[in-house]
């Protein structure tokens, strides 16, 4: 078996185990977020605290909030953005592992015990994620094989798609000073844009069990909002790893070749649908990086 894979029935479950704080942001999901507060509160595993982070909501979440007591930690702020709200998760946290948790999503039964026991298991891991469950307007969804987790190095695979689901990771807070913290900039894609940054130094312990349930298909996820040329977050992000200095001679390859994918298509898109200012520039970043890719790639004598 895969070092980096574990499987659930093979994890310590003692007394040991440390502490977890768990970071839920919101914004105007009163209707769902009890379900995912409760989905924490009734876990197995009770050495947790629960950080919820009220992002500026304006409907009903802090009379919800308060339903629950001194069961939560609560930070509220102005609208920032999910990239803030987690942000400001992390630094109120206690605890050395952080979990999260979106607010319309939950976790399942045995979610946490299972997943500190991975991380006792590997001290040296700085962060695990698991399997999912996705739900698509309360339809059971079956998962492409695109979207098969896997752990060990995931740079590769994270440079096409986002292929950690941002509620199943659980860190050792260690890694934040490593690679920084979430790009308060980015509108969404925020989570692609950090697992690269974490892909390209580290490994991702997988704990092979599906311990996350994910809901989609609702038009107030980021996902949906900024489905319209979602594709130019995704292209920033790689534009930033790519001027980094994280890259080894490889990876810089791989990244360079994905950049231009992304901006050749992004570009073709917006020329088809009359945004050819738009559609022009991403179509001369990618011949920009094409041409100095190639003469790289000549003086390194790969051609």
């Amino acid at each position: 078996m895969d070092p980096l894979v574990l499987r659930s029935q093979s994890l310590l479950t003692d007394s040991s185990l440390e502490p977890v704080s768990v970071i839920i942001p919101t914004y105007n999901r009163a209707e769902f977020l009890a379900g995912s507060i409760s989905s924490v509160l009734n876990q197995e595993y009770q050495e947790f605290e629960l950080v919820v982070v009220d992002d500026g909501s304006i409907d009903t979440t802090t009379q919800l909030l308060a339903e629950f007591g001194d069961r939560l930690r609560i930070v509220t702020q102005q609208n920032l953005g999910a990239s803030a709200a987690r942000n400001a998760g992390i630094r109120a946290a206690r605890y050395d592992l952080l979990a999260f948790l979106d607010s319309d999503d939950r976790f399942a039964p045995g979610k946490l015990v299972t997943q500190a026991a991975a991380m006792a298991e590997h001290p040296d891991a700085l962060i695990s994620h698991t399997d999912e469950v996705w739900f698509r307007n309360n339809q059971l969804l079956n998962q492409k094989k695109i979207h098969t987790r896997s752990g060990g190095d995931l740079f590769a695979k994270s440079l096409r798609i986002c292929v950690v689901g941002m509620s199943t990771v659980m860190v050792r807070r260690g890694l934040f000073d490593e690679v920084g913290i979430f790009d308060e900039t980015l509108p969404c894609c925020e989570d692609y844009d950090l697992w690269l940054r974490v892909a390209c130094r580290f490994p991702f312990l997988l704990v092979a069990a599906p311990l996350t349930i994910k809901h989609g298909g609702r038009p107030d996820q980021l996902s949906r909002i900024h489905r319209v040329g979602m594709d130019r977050f995704r292209i920033r992000a790689l534009k930033k790893i790519l001027d980094s200095d994280d890259l080894d001679p490889d990876q810089e390859r791989l990244a360079r070749i994905e950049f231009i994918r992304k901006c050749e298509i992004y570009g073709r898109g917006c020329m088809k649908h009359g945004r050819n200012v738009e559609g022009e520039h991403y179509l001369q970043l990618a011949l920009g990086t094409e041409s100095r890719s190639s003469a790289a790639s000549r003086l390194a004598g790969f051609e």
